[in-house]
């Protein structure tokens, strides 16, 4: 994990100021790691540029783990990414009665402006649904392991 003096110096993070320098922003514990992974996920599915910073902004807002946060949004990379949009467009075509359309990226603004009447709505919600799932689902997941971990602790101590 990165150091929290190599975050506070950040360029990007620089903006946050004082504000991280609560010790809960930097430490892992029962509370501040299954709230990381909630932020975390849910922001990787926020189709925008510096998903970094919200991460981290999140991330203040909610008292929890920044690395944890940040690092996590780098599921969404060039890799996934396609994948993942795709997977949410065709979701929010669904939910929304739309047959998915055709379409070829190109990366520019001006398709950008032109496929948000199209595409954007679908796409939109597909991201919000999946980044509101794949939050609950991350902090459940995360909080019951760090449960059954300690569980697991007690058992073998008393064990002894």
């Amino acid at each position: 994990m990165p150091k929290p003096e190599t975050l506070r110096e950040h360029k990007h993070l620089r903006m946050f100021g004082r504000l991280l320098h609560n010790p809960n922003l930097w430490a892992l514990n029962r509370k501040s790691a299954p709230g990381a992974f909630a932020v975390g996920l849910f922001v990787a599915w926020i189709p925008m540029p510096f998903q970094m910073v919200a991460a981290a902004a999140f991330a203040i807002l909610f008292n929890v783990n920044i690395p944890v946060s940040v690092a996590l949004v780098w599921i969404t990379n060039p890799l996934t990414m396609p994948v993942m949009f795709y997977g949410a467009y065709l979701l929010g075509a669904k939910i929304l009665g739309h047959a998915p359309q055709d379409f070829a990226f190109e990366a520019s603004w001006q398709w950008i402006e032109a496929s948000l009447a199209t595409i954007g709505p679908p796409f939109l919600l597909g991201c919000l649904v999946l980044g509101i799932v794949f939050s609950a689902v991350g902090y459940l997941l995360i909080n019951n392991l760090w449960k059954y971990s300690i569980m697991f602790k007690w058992q073998k101590r008393k064990s002894k």
